[in-house]
């Protein structure tokens, strides 16, 4: 494994397993044993996947049996939309605690930077008249503040945002006392966020990549909610991509995480299949030349390349004051 080396010295693995839409606990005991054995230590998760208590599971008894210790492991969670609120930032981690069965998380990221005003803690994402139910008073810095707290108990070794456009993150930097140390976004060959890579430059804040194939898995979550959904766009049949694999005998996946990872840029690829899980690891071993990341780079489809729309399943969120405006 390598390395991204925080703003704080914290050392976060390159390459993580993306947990989001891993709801069956049977599948993702396999997964999580399958890539621990694969030699994975960074898990990527949050409070409103429903899937915290099934990894804390798994990594207690891996910490209990001996096979791993605590310092070896990077372990990522996130404060809720329900819990946009300097009030609840503490309330959450400690319930995330709970479930991880961890004393600290390594990495504590805000999800989103649009809040939601829920009543109860099990309604994560209240809806009202098909909408969802929008709190206006989300105050971004004000939970920064309560996010710096976490860390100076210790209970998160580093903090982060996730889905913020650039001008979040330089409000977030200008009243910071801990900078953020990484922002989580949608990243992939199709859509590659320069700006919002460029920001992050500048401000010494790593990026993590969700969705760094992108996530053809999205289609079972609208069906799960009574919607069609198909790609319109499959990176992994990408013939240029397809042409680079087989001159490196690697996979599309490989490939396409390798690009990334060239770029500096963390990846979280999730999957539950054993040996897809050892291959979206198996990127170390070869080496991207200059002709070839620039002409990965050129597929670059801007906002056209986005498989997320948050609208599509946060009806209404758009009318928040903070929703994100990516170019």
């Amino acid at each position: 494994m390598e390395f991204k080396t925080l703003s704080n010295g914290v050392k976060m693995p390159l390459i993580g397993l993306g947990t989001w839409l891993a709801d069956n606990e049977e599948e993702l005991v396999g997964a999580m044993e399958a890539a621990l054995n694969a030699g994975y230590r960074h898990f990527d998760t949050a409070y409103i996947y429903r899937n915290e208590a099934v990894l804390g599971k798994v990594l207690k008894q891996w910490i209990s049996s001996g096979k791993i210790k605590r310092e070896e492991l990077f372990i990522v969670t996130k404060l809720p939309i329900c819990g946009i609120v300097p009030g609840k930032v503490s309330h959450f981690l400690n319930i995330s605690l709970e479930n991880l069965q961890l004393d600290y998380v390594d990495l504590y990221l805000i999800h989103c930077p649009f809040g939601l005003d829920s009543k109860s803690d099990d309604d994560p994402i209240p809806i009202k008249d098909g909408k969802v139910v929008i709190d206006y008073s989300t105050n971004l810095e004000g939970v920064w503040n309560s996010m710096e707290k976490q860390v100076a108990i210790g209970k998160a070794k580093s903090i982060g945002i996730s889905n913020f456009d650039e001008s979040q993150i330089e409000r977030i930097v200008k009243i910071a006392k801990i900078p953020p140390a990484n922002l989580q976004i949608e990243l992939h060959a199709y859509s590659q966020q320069k700006t919002l890579r460029a920001v992050c430059i500048k401000h010494g804040i790593s990026v993590c990549a969700y969705s760094p194939l992108g996530s053809l898995g999205i289609k079972e979550f609208y069906k799960s909610m009574g919607r069609d959904w198909e790609a319109k766009l499959n990176m992994l049949n990408d013939p240029l991509v397809l042409e680079i694999a087989s001159r490196y005998g690697k996979t599309a996946a490989q490939v396409l995480l390798r690009f990334l990872v060239q770029l500096g840029v963390v990846v979280i690829p999730k999957s539950t299949n054993a040996t897809r899980l050892k291959q979206n690891i198996q990127v170390f071993d070869f080496h991207l030349g200059n002709d070839e990341m620039k002409a990965l780079e050129a597929l670059d489809k801007g906002s056209e390349g986005r498989t997320f729309n948050f609208p599509s399943f946060l009806p209404g969120i758009e009318k928040h004051p903070e929703y994100p405006k990516w170019d």
